[in-house]
């Protein structure tokens, strides 16, 4: 029997919509939805969990998160329309960013969004201008880099001191930003926000940054008087790609910060602030495959064996980008025992565009389709269409159910938005 992904043969969705091709379970997916919210909603009403949408944003996502009571976590003005089109009530988005532009925060104003996430001083000014211009209210939180190092990769390492994200607490910046906000009339601040980084086996790093957070909590309350009511601690909590990872359970992180919360709050004699969260990769990393044709196995002999599959880095720059791991088998013969050794390499033409290195599958062959797991997150989301490759397409499954979600991209897609001087093309010469 062929490999079965959520009750869908794999070989199936290859011959009917090709590949490479990502296969999203939506099953799989609004389970964590369903899970995170019942994390958060368990413990206070005041709780409040948002999906991380650059980890992967459609609009049928769209739907799915707020089908399930789930915020969303946006960092461009290309994912808030993506929400604005698809209906999302735009109280619950969040929006983040560390260069926000003049257009993107007239954007979020206007749409009318539950928070913007203030990463500096420049665009504090900025939110102040903006909204005194339009008389429109805003409510914000102000993140901060808590100096705390994760043990990540640094390239999905956020909360160290030396980081292009958020206000460093090594000077009074944090306290005047406040202030500042304060005096506008129409930026009201409710809260701070920190994210330490991604793909986390432990609490650690979020537990020490929630205690520098509340050290600052009370120093600017000494300073000016003011007592956050919402407090965002990120997410970036890890998932399964290979064997070598060790998920923890999602109670394993949100348990330890709202009992840290709770007891710091008291120790200050505040109310307990509103407690956001917000996971991309732990929703939909392991909700998703990619599929791939092997095209062909070159053995070089005593060094190694390619097998070169017809995607690569164009729909998975991860590997590139940061030497991520992956797991992935033969989908023809999934039961077949896994003992030939190979490096699976894309299609682009660089040395580096190779997706696993070293890995043993069922004896892969020309035409075979190959499944590479836990691909859910910040695959689809960084496609490009380098070497002019067009980007896959995306199919949502359910329970042996399956249907088109984003069309596939064709070579007429790659040329569409190019302007060319028509009289120009009738002088070219080879």
């Amino acid at each position: 029997m062929d490999y079965q992904f959520d009750s869908c043969s794999c070989l199936t969705l290859a011959k009917r919509y090709g590949t490479p091709l990502y296969v999203i379970s939506e099953r799989m997916v609004r389970d964590r939805l369903s899970q995170l919210h019942a994390a958060v909603h368990k413990r206070t009403p005041k709780g409040f969990a948002l999906y991380a949408a650059k980890a992967l944003l459609t609009v049928e996502m769209c739907h799915i998160v707020a089908d399930e009571g789930v915020g969303l976590d946006v960092v461009s003005g290309g994912e808030l329309y993506t929400a604005y089109r698809a209906g999302f009530p735009m109280k619950h988005v969040y929006f983040h960013g560390n260069n926000k532009s003049k257009e993107e925060l007239e954007l979020a104003v206007q749409y009318g969004v539950g928070r913007i996430v203030v990463d500096n001083t420049d665009e504090l000014e900025l939110l102040c201008a903006i909204t005194d211009s339009n008389a429109a209210p805003v409510d914000i939180l102000f993140r901060i880099t808590p100096g705390v190092d994760s043990h990540t990769h640094e390239y999905i390492s956020t909360g160290q001191i030396d980081s292009k994200f958020g206000i460093p607490l090594v000077s009074d910046s944090l306290e005047r930003a406040v202030t500042r906000a304060i005096s506008s009339a129409h930026v009201n601040p409710v809260g701070f926000h920190f994210h330490v980084g991604s793909q986390l086996f432990t609490n650690e790093s979020h537990r020490k940054a929630t205690a520098i957070l509340f050290d600052v909590i009370q120093r600017i309350r000494d300073h000016n008087g003011f007592v956050p009511d919402e407090l965002d601690l990120g997410g970036g909590y890890g998932v399964w790609y290979t064997n070598d990872d060790a998920p923890q359970s999602l109670e394993y992180f949100v348990d330890a910060l709202w009992a840290d919360v709770d007891r710091y709050s008291k120790k200050l004699s505040i109310a307990t602030p509103r407690i956001i969260i917000e996971p991309g990769r732990w929703v939909v990393a392991e909700a998703g495959v990619t599929l791939y044709t092997v095209g062909s196995v070159k053995e070089i002999p005593g060094v190694r064996t390619y097998v070169a599959v017809d995607g690569g880095m164009t729909d998975n720059p991860r590997p590139a980008l940061y030497n991520a791991n992956y797991s992935a088998l033969i989908a023809d013969r999934p039961d077949d025992p896994a003992k030939t050794l190979v490096t699976v390499a894309g299609k682009c033409c660089e040395s580096g565009d190779i997706l696993i290195h070293d890995i043993h599958l069922q004896n892969p062959k020309p035409g075979d389709t190959m499944v590479v797991l836990s691909t859910g997150a910040y695959n689809f989301s960084m496609a490009s269409n380098y070497n002019r490759l067009p980007r896959p397409a995306l199919v949502m499954t359910n329970n042996g159910r399956h249907r088109l979600s984003v069309r596939r991209e064709t070579y007429e897609d790659l040329v569409a938005r190019e302007v060319v001087d028509a009289q120009r093309v009738g002088d070219l010469r080879c």
